[in-house]
């Protein structure tokens, strides 16, 4: 192998290492099934504002009124800072509405492409799990 094949193959390689990070975000299909919506009213118990995205916890009653725990993934940090949400913004025992997408595995309570509806009608974000557009939006 030549001296110049071997440059060629290391920075390829170093190409690769470099871009694995950036395919690794998952799509909305990959966790989350679009045939399955779920909307429901409950209390958050948790925010959790971390990256890649913010995850708020909310307790509610399942159909069977058995009390259950949705982890609702919001968009990243940074892109609800810009819009302007702020750690804040949503507090531990407020009341909010979510809509959304139920996990593809059934055991999971995770929930994507969420909207989280405080009781005033503010709509906190719209999308995230899956790398959507998140957005603070003001209902009217």
């Amino acid at each position: 192998m030549t001296g110049q094949m071997l440059r060629v193959l290391v920075a390829v390689g170093l190409v690769g290492t470099l871009a694995s990070p950036l395919a690794a975000h998952h799509s909305v299909s990959a966790e989350f099934d679009t045939t399955k919506p779920i909307t429901f009213t409950g209390k958050v118990t948790k925010v959790e504002w971390m990256n890649p995205h913010i995850y708020t916890n909310v307790e509610t009653k399942d159909p069977d009124g058995k009390m259950v725990v949705y982890r609702v993934e919001g968009g990243p940090p940074n892109a609800l800072y810009r819009a302007g949400w702020r750690k804040d913004t949503l507090k531990v025992g407020d009341k909010v509405t979510v809509s959304g997408l139920r996990a593809k595995i059934a055991t999971s309570t995770n929930i994507g492409v969420a909207t989280v509806t405080t009781a005033d009608g503010k709509r906190v974000f719209a999308t995230g799990g899956g790398g959507g557009a998140a957005a603070a939006q003001q209902q009217q």
